[in-house]
């Protein structure tokens, strides 16, 4: 990543809002997160009203006065719920997506929520799932629930570019006090495009076998940095994956992932839901974003003064001072 990444002392824990039913409880989830890193949490708004690119919003533009009042209601909640943390709020000009992954760049963590419309659409959002690709920080989204108990489940690519992801996880897991369960999912060779691979008699024993060898190699590390985290190994050919995945969504507490080189798993995630009544509850997931993520997706103004918004506000709420955004003040991007 950047060398040029926000205040190294304390980044501040992101949430977009945009007025959406989850709202609430997505301001909820970041203030626990924040109040769990002991950071500051900044509230943000994107408000398309000068926004000059392609707007894919449904119905009527908010007014700049409702969108104000939605960052000073949701910045109230959060400081109601978590007195203990630094709370401020910032109203950008702007496309959501581009001003959001410029605002990952500085900080801890960036929450997103998901869908709260039909069942038959995919549970993220355009934003979300372009986040998904883009982040430059870990990306919680909001599924829907936030259980505080079960495990932390963790995807194991048993990749070295993986090592992020099961580091993240193991700290996560020692900082709540939970279980690990470990992941890991292996293809069946010539499994591609959906045909069924031919295999000799006996081959699935050796593919799990090999699979099993590869994920403990992975896990020997990360156990010995964490001996106290209990971890669970778990090992599922592809075609289980889907089920498996959506399993530990609904029985855990967390799930951590990476974004990897195809992203194919992060579409997994985005599609997963509970399969009762089309319910869509599951655990958050966080993406742990990958080296060399792309960086010009703004002009380099926008990128910088983005930056800078976080870089004050994040001193400001170090400090104690009075910094930008605490009256939800607005920047154009």
């Amino acid at each position: 990543m950047r060398s040029d990444v926000s205040n190294p002392r304390n980044p501040p824990v992101v949430v977009a809002v945009n007025g959406s039913r989850i709202g609430p409880a997505l301001v909820d989830l970041a203030a626990a997160e924040a109040a769990l890193y002991r950071a500051p949490l900044l509230i943000v708004h994107v408000w398309p009203g000068r926004y000059t690119g392609a707007y894919r919003g449904r119905g009527a533009v908010a007014s700049r006065a409702d969108a104000q009042r939605l960052l000073d209601l949701s910045a109230r909640r959060a400081r109601l719920l978590r007195a203990d943390i630094p709370v401020t709020s910032y109203l950008f000009d702007g496309g959501a997506a581009f001003v959001l992954t410029e605002a990952s760049w500085s900080a801890r963590l960036l929450v997103l929520g998901h869908r709260d419309e039909s069942y038959a659409r995919p549970t993220w959002g355009s934003t979300t799932a372009y986040l998904a690709h883009h982040t430059a920080c870990p990306l919680m989204i909001h599924g829907g629930a936030a259980p505080s108990q079960g495990p932390v489940v963790v995807a194991v690519s048993a990749r070295p570019e993986g090592n992020a992801t099961l580091g993240y996880a193991f700290a996560r897991a020692a900082l709540v006090g939970a279980p690990l369960v470990a992941m890991h999912m292996w293809t069946r060779p010539g499994a591609v495009d959906g045909v069924p691979p031919a295999v000799r008699p006996g081959a699935y024993v050796e593919e799990r076998a090999a699979a099993e060898k590869a994920l403990a190699e992975s896990l020997d590390d990360w156990t010995a940095r964490f001996p106290d985290v209990a971890v669970e190994r778990v090992v599922v050919n592809d075609s289980d994956m889907e089920y498996a995945v959506g399993r530990a969504l609904r029985r855990g507490r967390l799930m951590v992932a990476g974004i990897g080189l195809s992203g194919s798993f992060a579409e997994l995630l985005c599609n997963a839901r509970e399969a009762r009544a089309g319910l869509r509850r599951t655990s958050p997931t966080i993406l742990i974003p990958r080296m060399g993520v792309a960086a010009d997706t703004v002009a380099t103004s926008s990128r910088a003064h983005v930056r800078s918004v976080l870089d004050a506000i994040d001193t400001s709420a170090i400090t104690g001072s009075k910094g930008p955004g605490n009256g939800a003040r607005a920047a154009t991007v």
